[in-house]
């Protein structure tokens, strides 16, 4: 299933397997002056496809590796000709088979193995430039797209909410926090956020201070906690008051488990 919004002159495509009339989780790319920012997850590229065949489209970046940003890519590449662009960490794994979880395998689905172009520092339409920004953390060669005359920030899955409560093991907190405060200092009169989600946040620079200090604060009681002597598991009940209700579904692959450890691991 698709749904299109536009805002400004960015057309917001949210795609997601539909399972018994409910999507099982969103995902959202971006088509802005001829630039797809995202390809979505397998299980919708035929959709996704369709939808582009009345569209301007010139070329795409992948802001990551991850199975539910790069599904459409070899449907893309094949139908359109289009030339793709990501990171040079991200080449090789976006030209393999991924190893999923068997909830990724049903949410997402596999993607084909791409060969796609290494991202240069800017990319260029024919009304807008967008400069590259790295921002690790969510995974290594993990970038944001940013519009600096417009404000725009494509910014992946390095924000998701101003409090998460639910991540996986290889998010990096320390390394999150430092690429949004990159994103911050940025020289633009505003940040508008275009999250993976489909959430479309005015006040991004409000709502990345918001969620640096989310993550000062959890880091620190954690901490505490432990040094009392608790478990990850009590710590995790003190914060939380419980595991998130992904962890089963996922096999504990997102879980509040995973934070604790990540904010007790992390110097912020």
């Amino acid at each position: 299933m698709i749904e299109v919004n536009h805002i400004e002159e960015v057309s917001q495509i949210k795609m997601g397997r539909e399972v018994g009339g409910q999507v099982l989780y969103w995902v959202a790319a971006h088509l802005v002056d001829g630039l797809l920012i995202d390809t979505g997850c397998r299980h919708t590229a035929e959709e996704l496809a369709d939808f582009l065949e009345g569209q301007y489209l010139k070329f795409a970046v992948n802001t990551h590796h991850h199975e539910d940003h790069i599904g459409a890519n070899y449907i893309l590449k094949k139908k359109f000709g289009i030339k793709i662009f990501a990171s040079r960490e991200s080449l090789p794994l976006i030209n393999q088979v991924p190893k999923l979880h068997p909830y990724q395998e049903v949410v997402w689905g596999y993607p084909e193995p791409t060969e796609v172009d290494c991202l240069p520092e800017g990319i260029e339409t024919n009304h807008f430039r967008f400069d590259v920004v790295e921002t690790p953390g969510h995974c290594k060669g993990h970038v944001a797209l940013v519009e600096p005359t417009k404000g725009w920030c494509f910014s992946g899955d390095l924000f998701i909410s101003r409090e998460p409560k639910a991540i996986r093991p290889e998010d990096d907190i320390a390394e999150i926090t430092r690429s949004m405060k990159k994103l911050i200092d940025l020289k633009t009169d505003k940040l508008i956020l275009f999250t993976s989600l489909g959430n479309v946040v005015p006040e991004g620079r409000e709502a990345l201070l918001s969620c640096i200090e989310y993550f000062r604060d959890l880091s620190q009681r954690a901490k505490q906690l432990e040094k009392k002597g608790l478990s990850t598991s009590a710590i995790r009940d003190e914060l939380f008051g419980g595991e998130s209700s992904l962890a089963e579904p996922t096999d504990g692959d997102f879980s509040a488990e995973n934070m604790v450890r990540a904010v007790l691991r992390a110097e912020i």
